[in-house]
């Protein structure tokens, strides 16, 4: 007789099934249909694909595509598909994921002659086959030994020289019609699940469009994001000029005491091009009048910020900072979100109006009051500072809303210069998986939450989602119309990172919702080796999140 188990789903139903039921067979049982298609099961706060099989008693939630976990899963599975059919259609070739841009992803193709649009079309006719067959995602364990010889006879190279830096004796692989790749997370059952992507060609590479999770059933138009695309390609020549464009180069570099002179470097790399922005801003200074600094939660725009008032000051002009958080509307004039929670972000709980005025004048030479927000009472209070600008003085405005044109509406675009700073990460697991922006800002966040403002990993990662929703609306849509974009991003800052961030993140215990996203966090930072911070220099962008930056008082 069977073994009966008992299983509790989303935490309201309970069924009784047989001993090593697959959550695939449940969730036919929970619900015949669903809108948005379900693509992992959460068992017992444990990310795993459908195919698991149930042996206890657990609880367990269903994933869909409307969950950043979900996405993640079918943007990893239709990679694999991209990439398997990359190799049966032009045999021999290399090809490399390399960053996100737009609503997809962006890859290169090496091959024996240069790429053409027809070849993207045979690709992505190939890939539609595959998923037209609906052929299954399998998961298995193996030695090292028989994945490095598994590796060999199929040609993925990349693969095999990032075993020797996997922990343990076992890697846990995927397969895909002998089509190969580490567990870095659950793939959907088969291929029949993807048939929402686009493929297209885009000189010198390809994009693989992909839906998003507000979106999950469609794949929204593609927007042209040129100075973005700039930006990458200059953290990738100096990747190949540091010789460190994945994991396991870095790693290489870390072991054989090499670090020191890579972080000099990098670091160099940063202060050459935050000196190319103040003289830039210094030859235009008798038009520009104020300086717009605006990026993602944890991108640096503090040490930035600070690093290029020292290159101004070079320049012989003085920065002036003024902070948006002073002009915030009362509190109970705050805009409320979907939730009737006060929504800060929005860019109507700043007292646009008054800030105008106030910019108008400074830059008239004008003397102001300076406000200052009182966050306990909620109220604008007035303490008695004044400001007024000199001839040699420049504004400096950094936040959330920076680039958007409605913060300084009564300024004229010529008098403005803005500048967006981001993450963007230059190095890859292995060709096929990249490093997205979004964990190393994670990491970052956790490690300076930690040690600045008392909150846990937890409790960081709890307010995560939330935190790139703003991004999402306030942020991302207005980055194409900086006049500058700073890259922040550091080929070594995950290893100094690792050992700073890991003990928090192995903190979070199995009864919390949080613990499959430390999970796999943890996973993803088990690849890298440790550095210590000793060789970081005080004024570094990793500093602002690692601890002991040198702006005192400025990085919190």
């Amino acid at each position: 007789m069977e073994n009966v188990i008992k299983v509790q789903v989303d935490g309201e139903h309970t069924y009784e099934v047989a001993q090593g039921t697959p959550v695939l067979e449940l969730l036919q049982m929970h619900r015949q249909q669903q809108e948005i298609p379900v693509v992992a099961a959460s068992i017992n706060n444990i990310l795993k694909d459908l195919r698991t099989q149930l042996e206890a008693p657990c609880q367990v939630k269903f994933v869909d595509l409307a969950s950043p976990e979900g996405m993640r899963v079918y943007h990893r599975s239709v990679t694999m598909v991209l990439m398997r059919a990359i190799a049966e259609v032009l045999p021999g070739s290399n090809a490399v994921i390399q960053h996100t841009l737009g609503n997809g992803l962006y890859g290169e193709i090496h091959y024996d002659r240069p790429l053409r649009d027809r070849d993207i079309a045979r690709i992505e006719r190939q890939m539609r086959y595959i998923i037209e067959a609906d052929e299954p995602f399998l998961h298995t364990v193996l030695n090292k030994e028989d994945a490095e010889r598994l590796f060999t006879e199929v040609g993925q190279t990349d693969k095999i020289q990032l075993l020797k830096y996997v922990p343990g004796e076992e890697v846990e692989l995927y397969s895909c019609g002998g089509f190969y790749d580490f567990c870095h997370g659950p793939m959907v059952p088969g291929t029949g699940y993807l048939k929402k992507f686009r493929l297209r060609f885009y000189l010198p590479g390809f994009i693989l469009e992909l839906p998003k999770a507000e979106s999950p059933l469609e794949i929204p138009p593609y927007v042209e994001q040129g100075k973005l695309a700039n930006i990458h390609f200059e953290a990738k020549k100096w990747a190949n000029i540091l010789k460190v464009n994945n994991v396991v180069s870095l790693n290489d570099v870390i072991t054989k005491g090499d670090a020191a002179n890579l972080i000099r470097v990098s670091e160099a790399f940063h202060e050459k091009k935050i000196a190319y922005i103040a003289d830039e801003i210094a030859e235009n200074i008798d038009r520009i009048r104020i300086v717009l600094i605006a990026g993602p939660s944890s991108s640096g725009k503090t040490s930035f910020a600070q690093r290029l008032s020292i290159q101004l000051q070079v320049n012989g002009i003085r920065p002036v900072a003024i902070s948006l958080d002073d002009y915030f509307v009362d509190r109970e004039h705050t805009p409320r979100d979907e939730n009737g929670n006060y929504d800060f972000e929005s860019i109507r709980a700043i007292d646009i109006p008054l800030f105008n005025d106030h910019l108008i004048k400074l830059i008239q030479g004008e003397e102001i009051k300076l406000p200052y927000f009182n966050f306990k009472t909620g109220k604008r209070e007035y303490h008695g500072e004044r400001l007024k600008l000199g001839s040699a003085d420049l504004l400096v405005v950094e936040g959330i809303h920076a680039l958007n044109d409605q913060l300084t509406s009564s300024i004229p675009k010529g008098r403005k210069f803005k500048i967006y700073v981001s993450a963007l990460t230059q190095i890859n697991l292995d060709n096929q998986n990249r490093i997205p922006t979004t964990d190393v800002r994670l990491l970052r966040r956790i490690a300076r939450d930690q040690r600045c403002r008392g909150r846990s990993a937890r409790e960081t990662l709890a307010m995560w989602p939330s935190v790139c929703r703003g991004e999402e609306k306030n942020i991302f849509p207005f980055q194409e119309s900086a006049d500058v974009m700073f890259n922040s991003a550091l080929p070594y800052e995950l290893a100094v990172l690792k050992p700073i961030v890991e003990p928090h993140l192995k903190e979070i215990t199995q009864e919390y919702p949080e613990y499959a996203e430390a999970r796999r966090l943890l996973n993803f930072l088990s690849y890298f080796a440790p550095l210590k911070l000793d060789d970081v220099p005080l004024n570094s962008i990793v500093r602002e999140f690692a601890g002991d930056s040198c702006f005192v008082g400025t990085v919190r």
